[in-house]
């Protein structure tokens, strides 16, 4: 029988069916797997019980497995508070640091990374701007890599989201709302008539303009962070209305006014590889996935299809997870 997993009570899930390819990193029996951290999105926390279900699903599925659930206050309520409120720089920069010296994170030769909705984009600003520990395997779930062209519609209760939506008309390009709304830094103003990124966002915008590399002078850690990964994989849901447009999950330009979509490898960003993308195309490492359903509509098998197939131990060298108060061990 079927478990279906929650992320947040503002997602409903149904039933649906994957299609993986072969691992090019095989397992090992003698080997743990990595660890493996995931990033929750908008309106949810790290304590979530749903979210600890995906967590426990990929333990059971590749046994062994340690599970970080990144956050940025031990206080879930304020956790979630800060999915809607908070300067994205500063935000991955906590991240960093608290990955980079975290007892155990720290000690492995590498982790996968598993993102939800917003948290996939900042799981790639992650790996662009630090990647230490570094992500070898980063999968990412109904993600706006090409940002947003327009903003949810908030919950009838949902007060927090009805403020900070208020908060936004008409001023998102302001230096007030792009350090201090986590969507407004993730929001893509393109013209209406050619569907390129206007001025202002290219200007001001916090953090998308930047992970992204789309202004003139390119950041070439980022490209080389992105081009070492194994696999990039990014999932697209079908009937997502939520994030708008859903093609950015794969990050696809589309023009709000034609409606017309511009595939990531017809893109100037692609072609002229401005985030190493073209890359780890070409070594194969770069997945483009759809599944049924709408925002963030998952199901037990389905996951642990992407587990086995991109979590799985790695094939070289022994990677062991420190025990309590024991020997940490790392053979390469």
């Amino acid at each position: 029988m079927k478990r279906l997993l929650s992320l947040s009570s503002a997602f409903s899930l149904i039933a649906h069916t994957l299609s993986t390819p072969t691992p090019s990193r095989a397992s090992d029996e003698t080997s743990d797997p990595l660890p493996l951290i995931i990033w929750h999105g908008l309106g949810d926390n790290y304590a979530a019980e749903g979210l600890h279900s995906v967590g426990d699903l990929a333990e059971s599925t590749n046994p062994g497995t340690f599970i970080y659930y990144i956050r940025l206050n031990e206080n879930p309520d304020s956790d979630r508070t800060a999915t809607f409120l908070g300067n994205l720089t500063l935000q991955i920069a906590q991240v960093c640091a608290d990955l980079a010296s975290h007892p155990i994170l720290s000690t492995a030769p590498a982790v996968n990374a598993l993102g939800f909705s917003q948290g996939g984009q900042f799981l790639r600003g992650y790996i662009e701007r630090c990647n230490n520990p570094p992500v070898r395997n980063l999968v990412t779930y109904g993600s706006q890599h090409n940002g947003i062209h327009k903003y949810q519609v908030c919950g009838p209760t949902d007060w927090l989201c009805k403020g900070w939506v208020g908060l936004l008309k008409g001023n998102t390009w302001t230096d007030y709302v792009q350090s201090r709304v986590v969507p407004a830094q993730y929001f893509r103003a393109t013209d209406f008539e050619t569907g390129e990124a206007t001025e202002d966002y290219l200007t001001h915008s916090n953090f998308l303009a930047d992970v992204n590399n789309e202004r003139a002078v390119k950041n070439e850690t980022y490209k080389k962070n992105l081009a070492g990964l194994d696999h990039f994989v990014m999932y697209m849901f079908e009937d997502d209305v939520t994030v708008i447009p859903k093609e950015s999950g794969w990050f696809s330009q589309v023009n709000i006014t034609s409606n017309e979509v511009t595939p990531l490898r017809e893109r100037r960003m692609y072609k002229e590889d401005w985030l190493g993308l073209r890359e780890l195309d070409e070594k194969g490492g770069l997945v483009f996935k759809t599944t049924p359903g709408g925002h963030m509509e998952l199901d037990e098998e389905d996951l642990e299809d992407v587990f086995r197939t991109y979590f799985a131990p790695p094939k070289e060298g022994v990677w062991r997870v420190p025990r309590v108060g024991g020997q940490e061990v790392l053979e390469l």
